[in-house]
């Protein structure tokens, strides 16, 4: 029934961005018609590559909107939460109600039109279990309508540890995504801005290496790298790694400060400089020819 309660989902649930990714998951683990699923926080924030606090409040908007219920008098594999998509459940009853009509079963007139009560003995051979000592009497745990926007509800005991030890407890969604409350991103990564970014000594050796140092000569690699830095300014922050690659490709692509004279006066500082290309050096050679005398002149 996992394929019927994800079609729900993608088909008419109104959730959105982490919130949906999270009911998804959830979906992915409904046992039967009764669309009862289980999940830990830990187990969400690995399968959807977000924090667990993304997830607990992606949770909490699913709860106040209506489209998961949490099932506190039951327990899953390993002591996880058990949920109900209702909405869901409701559209399998409605699915198989129309199927039954359709097969010219009577009886399905005198029947609810809502899901039929949970049977939690048919959920027993998936792992579910009744919880020994409920945390409340009330069977299915709706949380207040929050009066600013959240949950009243005092959330759960947070656990010592996480089962899967590489998920973050806080932070970005992302990895990658850099931290706006700190200068460096979850990952670890130095993110600046252009102007901040110095050339390191290996970007440093770099043009040494290549002969852009001895193309365009310290002057002309520092007006580069003013250049660069000016084109850049209004480039959001990356890593350093990553403005070392960009300002290396700009070096590449930079021209040397002089440029060759290709109307030269004959005769005069004639040798091509140091900064031409080959096919510079060439064009100033015959350029140079064409304007030398003779001797047939008249």
């Amino acid at each position: 029934m996992s394929s019927e309660a994800r079609e729900w989902v993608w088909e008419h649930s109104s959730s959105r961005g982490a919130a949906r990714l999270v009911l998804l998951s959830i979906a992915d683990r409904v046992a039967d018609d009764q669309c009862i699923s289980w999940a830990s926080l830990s187990s969400l924030a690995k399968r959807t590559r977000a924090s667990v606090s993304t997830v607990r409040e992606a949770v909490e908007r699913l709860l106040l909107a209506g489209e998961l219920e949490q099932l506190d008098d039951l327990v899953g594999p390993q002591r996880s939460t058990v949920y109900r998509l209702p909405l869901a459940a409701e559209a399998v009853a409605q699915a198989q109600r129309e199927q039954r009509e359709e097969a010219g079963d009577t009886a399905v007139s005198d029947e609810p039109a809502s899901p039929a009560k949970l049977r939690p003995s048919a959920l027993r051979r998936y792992g579910i279990r009744p919880r020994e000592v409920p945390e409340s009497p009330a069977r299915v745990r709706k949380p207040a309508v929050p009066e600013t926007g959240r949950s009243r509800r005092k959330p759960a005991r947070q656990r010592t540890g996480h089962r899967h030890s590489d998920v973050p407890a806080t932070g970005t969604q992302n990895r990658s995504e850099p931290d706006l409350n700190r200068r460096y991103s979850s990952g670890g990564a130095a993110i600046t801005s252009a102007a901040e970014w110095q050339v390191d000594p290996a970007t440093h050796t770099w043009a040494r290496q290549q002969g852009h140092l001895d193309r365009l000569g310290e002057q002309g690699l520092q007006a580069a790298d003013a250049k660069w830095r000016a084109h850049r300014a209004a480039h959001a922050p990356r890593a350093a790694e990553a403005w070392a690659a960009d300002w290396r490709s700009w070096i590449t692509r930079e021209h040397a400060p002089s440029r060759p004279n290709l109307y030269a006066v004959p005769g005069q500082n004639t040798a091509a400089h140091g900064g031409m290309t080959r096919a510079e050096k060439h064009t100033a050679a015959l350029l140079a020819a064409l304007d030398e005398p003779t001797g047939t002149e008249g």
